[in-house]
C-alpha cells in the first residue's frame, strides 16, 4: 500500500496512471427526497415519468405528490428510517414511486433482480433483514407472489403487516403490484390510504432529520468467493453520480431519456431516474423488460433524445424488423455501458440511430456506478475505443501487483476514490476491507490502462467475472450452486465469447463415480432456483480439469479449448 506522501507525489506526476476529475461543478449536498421536491418546484407540470406499457404519464409535481403519499403509507405501516424495503419487479411506475418514497423517509431500498428465483430471493431478503417487500404479482414465467408464498406460507393466515415467517424472519409486510386480492398481502395502490394526517406530518419531520451521507440503497453484486454481497450506497453517492452522468450527456429539462435498462440495477435507477431528477429530463419506460420493438416505438412516440442500453440491447434494436420504419431522428445522445462495446456496433449506433453524442460509461456498482465516461466533444475515435475520462470529484489510478502506480499506458488494476465509493458491503466488514483500502481506494478488480491524455481503457479482468448481456456473473457463485447437485463431484465455470450476449457461461463438470447425467438435467437443476442468465449455456462432462503442478485449475485452458471446439470468435471491443 502506498504512503500518504506517495499519494501526493504521484498525483502531481502526469507520467503516472493517476487521474483526478474536475472540481466543478460542486457536488449536490441534498437527499434524494429533497432533489425530488426541488424538481417538482422547478419543473412542475413538465413530464417526469412516462411508463408506456402502463399508459402512465406523470408530471414532476404529480410524481412528488404520489411519492409523498406512498411514503406516508409506509410510515403508517410502522417502517422506520434505516429499515430495509425490498423492491422485486420489472420496470414500472410503482418501482420509481417506491424508490422515491423510500428515500423521502430514509428507508434503505434493496433492489432485487426480477430474474431471481427462490434460492437467491431467500438469501437476499435475509442477508439485509428486509422488513417490507414490494413485488410484482407476476411477469411472463415469473410468479413473484407465488415464490414469496412458497418461502412464507404463513402469509395466508397473517395479520396484514405483522407477518411472522420461519424462513423470512425479518419480513413483516408484503405489498404486491397489481392482481386481485390475496390473503396476507397489501395492494400497492392501497398503501397511501393507510396514512392519516399524523403520518403526513411524520414524513416531513423525518425528511428534516435525514443526512445525504445516510445509506439509502443496497445493490447486490456477486463476489468471486461466494454468495452475493450487498453494496451499500448513500444519497450522496448515487444522486451525484446520476447528476454527473447526466451532465456528460448535456441533459436539460427538454430531454427525454428512454430507459429500457432494468431499474433494479444502477444503470436504470441511478443513471436513468436520478439523472432525470437532477436535470429535469423525463424518464420513459418502454416496457417491463427490454424489448427491442417497444424501445424503438417509445423513442419514436415520445420523441426521446437519449437512449440507454448495454451493447446487446443496441444490437437487438439495430436488428429489429421494425428498425427501418421507425423515426429515431429525435435521438441525440445516450449511454452504452454494462459490458465492452463492439466498435462496429458503436459506429452503427452513431450512424443509423442519430446518436451522434452517445457516450460510453464505465464503472461498477460499488462506485455508484460510473467513474469514467466519454463526452460529446470527444473525437469519434476516442468514443469508440475508450471508456472516456474520469468523472468530476473522483480519482482513478492504475496499480501493479505491488500496489505501485503504473506509468501511463501500462496495464494494472483500476482503483477509484472519491464521493462515489460505497459505504461498504452490508454486514460484511471483512469483504469491505478487502475491497476498500485504508486510504479509501476501491479496488475494482478490472485490468485497465490510462493513456497520456487521461483516457481509460479496459483490457481484462482480474476477478473471474463473466459479463453476459450487461449482467455481472461470477463463476464461483454458479459453481457453488451446481455443487448442490447430488451427482456433481466438481465443477468449473468460465465465460465464452458470444456475438449477441457478449459472453455465455460454460460449465465443465466431473460427476461422482458411477453417476450419469446430460446437459438438460443440469439446466433443469438451475431452472427456478437461479436467474436464467446464470444457467450455463454450454455443459461438458469431463474426467479431469487442466491443472498446474501446484494443483490449481487452469481456467484459461478450459476457455481456450471451448473456443476452439465451438469455433467462437473473439471480437475487438471498445
Amino acid at each position: 500500500m502506498e504512503s500518504l506522501l506517495g499519494d501526493r507525489s504521484d498525483r502531481m506526476d502526469e507520467t503516472l496512471s493517476w487521474v483526478k476529475g474536475a472540481d466543478a461543478p460542486p457536488l449536490l449536498e441534498m437527499t434524494i427526497g429533497a432533489a425530488l421536491e426541488a424538481a417538482a418546484s422547478r419543473w412542475g407540470e413538465a413530464d417526469a415519468l412516462v411508463s408506456c406499457h402502463q399508459r402512465v404519464r406523470w408530471s414532476w409535481r404529480t410524481l412528488a405528490t404520489k411519492a409523498h403519499d406512498v411514503a406516508a403509507g409506509l410510515v403508517a405501516l410502522g417502517l422506520e428510517p434505516g429499515e430495509r424495503i425490498g423492491v422485486w419487479s420489472p420496470n414500472c411506475a410503482e418501482w420509481a414511486l417506491t424508490q422515491f418514497a423510500a428515500a423521502k423517509v430514509g428507508l434503505i431500498l434493496v433492489t432485487i433482480n426480477p430474474a431471481y428465483r427462490l434460492h437467491e430471493l431467500e438469501y437476499t431478503l435475509n442477508k439485509v433483514g428486509v422488513r417490507a417487500l414490494v413485488c410484482a404479482e407476476s411477469y411472463k414465467t415469473s410468479d413473484y407472489v407465488g415464490m414469496v408464498e412458497s418461502l412464507a406460507p404463513e402469509l395466508s393466515d397473517a395479520f396484514l403487516g405483522a407477518l411472522q415467517a420461519e424462513r423470512l424472519p425479518s419480513l413483516r409486510a408484503a405489498i404486491k403490484i397489481g392482481g386481485g386480492a390475496r390473503p396476507g398481502w397489501f395492494d400497492f395502490d392501497d398503501i397511501p390510504g393507510l396514512a392519516e394526517p399524523s403520518h403526513d406530518e411524520e414524513v416531513l419531520r423525518i425528511a428534516d432529520t435525514l443526512r445525504n451521507t445516510d445509506a439509502i440503497n443496497i445493490q447486490f453484486t456477486s463476489g468471486t468467493t461466494g454468495l452475493p454481497k450487498g453494496a451499500t450506497l448513500t444519497h450522496r453517492n448515487i444522486l451525484n453520480n446520476g447528476y454527473f452522468v447526466g451532465l456528460a450527456q448535456r441533459l436539460t429539462a427538454t430531454d427525454r431519456i428512454c430507459i429500457p435498462a432494468p431499474l433494479y440495477h444502477c444503470f436504470g435507477m441511478v443513471m436513468g431516474n436520478l439523472a432525470a431528477v437532477t436535470h429535469g429530463a423525463a424518464m420513459v419506460y418502454p416496457a417491463p423488460t427490454f424489448d427491442a420493438d417497444a424501445t424503438l416505438a417509445a423513442v419514436e412516440t415520445e420523441r426521446c433524445t437519449s437512449l440507454y442500453g448495454v451493447p446487446t440491447m443496441f444490437i437487438a434494436a439495430l436488428a429489429s424488423p421494425s428498425f427501418a420504419r421507425r423515426d429515431l431522428s429525435s435521438l441525440r445522445t445516450g449511454i452504452m455501458a454494462g459490458s465492452p462495446c463492439p466498435i462496429e456496433v458503436m459506429k452503427q449506433v452513431i450512424g443509423k440511430m442519430h446518436m451522434g453524442e452517445v457516450t460510453i460509461a464505465y464503472g461498477m456498482t460499488e462506485t455508484s456506478p460510473v467513474s469514467f465516461q466519454t463526452g460529446p466533444d470527444d473525437p469519434l475515435e476516442r468514443r469508440v475505443s475508450t471508456i472516456g475520462r474520469v468523472q468530476p470529484h473522483l480519482e482513478v489510478k492504475v496499480v501493479n501487483e505491488t500496489g505501485a502506480t503504473t506509468p501511463r499506458g501500462v496495464a494494472g488494476e483500476l482503483c477509484t476514490r472519491g464521493y462515489s465509493v460505497m459505504l461498504g458491503y452490508w454486514d460484511d466488514p471483512e469483504k469491505t476491507a478487502e475491497a476498500i483500502d485504508a486510504e479509501g481506494w476501491m479496488h475494482t478488480g478490472d485490468l485497465g490502462t490510462i493513456d497520456a491524455a487521461g483516457y481509460g481503457n479496459i483490457v481484462g479482468r482480474i476477478k473471474d467475472m463473466v459479463i453476459r448481456g450487461g449482467e455481472n456473473i461470477y463463476p464461483r457463485e454458479i459453481e457453488e450452486f451446481l455443487y448442490t447437485h447430488p451427482k456433481i463431484a466438481d465443477v468449473q465455470v468460465v465465460g465464452l465469447p458470444d456475438p449477441r450476449m457478449g459472453e455465455e457461461l460454460c460449465a465443465w463438470i466431473r460427476l461422482h463415480p458411477g453417476e450419469s447425467a446430460d446437459e438438460e438435467e443440469i439446466r433443469s437443476w438451475c431452472r427456478g432456483q437461479v436467474a436464467h442468465f446464470k444457467a450455463p449455456r454450454y455443459v461438458r462432462f469431463v474426467d479431469e480439469f487442466p491443472m498446474t503442478v501446484t494443483g490449481k485449475v487452469q481456467k484459461f485452458i478450459i476457455r481456450e479449448r471451448m473456443i476452439a471446439e465451438l469455433r467462437l470468435a473473439v471480437e475487438a471491443t471498445a
